[in-house]
């Protein structure tokens, strides 16, 4: 059986990009309704980074450092939070942890809704029908392509999966720095912040291997919730020809570099 190209993605709202360990591609309908696509090799690489402490975050760190090339080389592209409205929630979102850290709620809640707040950008984000339907799009080429047959518009590995095991570290992380004196708090939230991201990737990257598991599938079901109910929609033929076009790419360069 042939092996397959570990690959990632993200939705765009008016396209899809996809990446594997060494390249990127990404595919756009521009104004008037063409496809254009773009693809180049990486020039930073995190997935060899083996290290259990840094894996993770090097990782994440892959999905967005090649970003900037993406827009110099496809302008048409338009970045998720980019858009005005996700950059005011961001704002707001800001504005309301800090008051709710000068509250008197305790500090298990404090962290709590301070780690809901969090991820409201990302939310809002996905109530452009346009981004979430290609959201849908990439789900079902990377999909597909993975397990040799159509599937459905929520995938095992989606970041979305991420927000339960982060919330969940965060909120123990900053609990405890904010049990210690003053002036160790901020080095301590520092600290927490970066544990908080080792210990979800890890805890992601356990559940993908065992997925089989009842502790997994309950630790996947935020994810999967947050998927099927807000952040992705049934793509358009026209929609996934975009992701297919985008996956297409990628893999001819991942395939050359074999």
């Amino acid at each position: 059986m042939e092996e397959k190209v570990r690959l990632g993605g993200m939705a765009l709202p008016n396209g899809v990009l996809v990446h594997g360990p060494t390249s990127w591609a990404c595919a756009v309908r521009t104004d008037d309704g063409k496809l254009k696509v773009v693809s180049e090799r990486k020039k930073v690489t995190g997935t060899r980074v083996s290290h259990p402490l840094l894996r993770g975050p090097a990782r994440l760190a892959d999905g967005f450092a090649f970003l900037p090339r993406v827009k110099r080389a496809l302008p048409e592209a338009q970045l998720p939070f980019e858009r005005g409205s996700v950059l005011a929630s961001v704002a707001m979102s800001a504005l309301v942890v800090g008051a709710v850290r000068r509250s008197k709620l305790s500090e298990t809640a404090k962290e709590l809704v301070g780690g809901l707040m969090s991820i409201a950008p990302a939310v809002l984000s996905f109530r452009s029908n346009e981004l979430a339907s290609y959201h849908g799009a990439e789900h079902i080429a990377i999909g597909s392509y993975e397990h040799g047959e159509v599937r459905a518009k929520e995938h095992e590995r989606c970041g979305s999966h991420l927000v339960g095991p982060l919330l969940a570290t965060t909120t123990v992380g900053n609990v405890l720095a904010a049990r210690l004196p003053l002036r160790y708090r901020q080095g301590a939230r520092l600290g927490a912040a970066f544990g908080s991201v080792v210990a979800a990737t890890e805890t992601f990257g356990w559940m993908q291997r065992h997925s089989e598991t009842k502790i997994a599938k309950l630790l996947a079901w935020p994810g999967h919730e947050l998927q099927h109910r807000f952040a992705t929609a049934e793509p358009s033929a026209a929609q996934l020809e975009v992701a297919e076009a985008a996956l297409a790419a990628c893999l001819e360069l991942e395939q050359s570099a074999l």
